[in-house]
């Protein structure tokens, strides 16, 4: 498998297009020439079992990759009884959707990190995590792996050390790394080859070369303010980063084959499409295209 490139979510211009439902989706990145898209649920698990069937089918007659994003009301670290069930209840509905369109990972994101020391709430986000993944393969559902992802703000749970630390304490975890997320948490702070080599080369010591080969990425332009994340942007708009070059350069260099999800505000396809395009500059420029 080489690398993927592909959208969160639908983009503005399928709507304009007069498409209405997801399941028109895998066709229309496949005639874009992408191959990755993640489905999002971050508002909730609504879809039905029949259309989750139907739609990875056509994710795999369209030789679309998937994955699913789950609800943003998901917090490990909550030591509130109710909002622990409804935790597990959201990750098991998401992993069950998962295995219906055959999706290979759930994308989620860790929780507050607020309330408690931070060390405090990564081991309450394990321990309930622990008994989501006991429970998630006494369904059948422990074939799908689990994808925490770095977050943007310091109020959240999810900086590079605490998503490794998760990854590294469970198997079938494996990190979704959004740069634009880092990048906003630290002040704008990936801008060079270095920076983003620092990220994939702590990776790779904490858990594999592998995970590193295969990483799960989100990419986008973002703003951000001392508090870190406020909002994604897109590449029409200028002035904000990270910028993919450096980031194109290393996945050359290194033959890696991560899979690309670009989470730009409403213009996911066309921005994934000038990434995609700045990799395969980089491969003509290297010799490897």
């Amino acid at each position: 498998m080489g690398i993927l490139f592909g959208a969160a979510g639908n983009t503005q211009s399928f709507y304009d297009q007069g498409y209405k439902s997801s399941l028109y989706m895998p066709g229309w990145l496949n005639e874009r020439g992408l191959n990755a898209y993640e489905y999002q649920c971050t508002r909730g698990v609504n879809i039905k079992q029949e259309t989750a069937q139907k739609l990875g089918q056509a994710a795999r007659d369209n030789s679309i990759t998937l994955s699913i994003h789950g609800p943003y009301y998901i917090n490990l670290a909550t030591d509130d009884q109710e909002k622990q069930k409804k935790t597990k209840g959201h990750i098991i509905k998401s992993l069950q959707v998962a295995k219906w369109m055959q999706a290979n990972k759930v994308v989620f994101h860790p929780g507050s990190a607020s309330g408690a020391s931070r060390i405090e709430n990564l081991e309450k986000a394990k321990k309930l995590l622990y008994k989501i993944i006991i429970e998630a393969d006494k369904e059948g559902l422990g074939e799908i792996k689990l994808a925490p992802e770095t977050m943007g703000k310091a109020s959240q749970l999810g900086n590079l050390e605490e998503v490794l630390d998760l990854c590294k304490t469970f198997d079938n975890v494996v990190p979704t790394i959004d740069f634009a997320h880092l990048h906003a948490l630290g002040g704008g702070c990936l801008n060079t080859r270095e920076d983003f080599a620092y990220i994939l080369d702590r990776i790779a010591e904490v858990l594999s070369e592998q995970i590193v080969e295969y990483l799960h990425v989100h990419f986008s332009p973002i703003e951000y303010t001392r508090a870190g994340e406020k909002k994604h942007r897109t590449l029409l708009d200028e002035g904000f980063g990270p910028v993919f070059e450096p980031l194109a350069e290393l996945i050359v260099e290194r033959d890696l084959c991560p899979t690309i999800i670009c989470e730009s505000k409403g213009r996911q396809v066309e921005d994934v499409l000038i990434y995609k395009e700045i990799y395969n500059k980089t491969c003509k420029n290297k010799g490897t295209l």
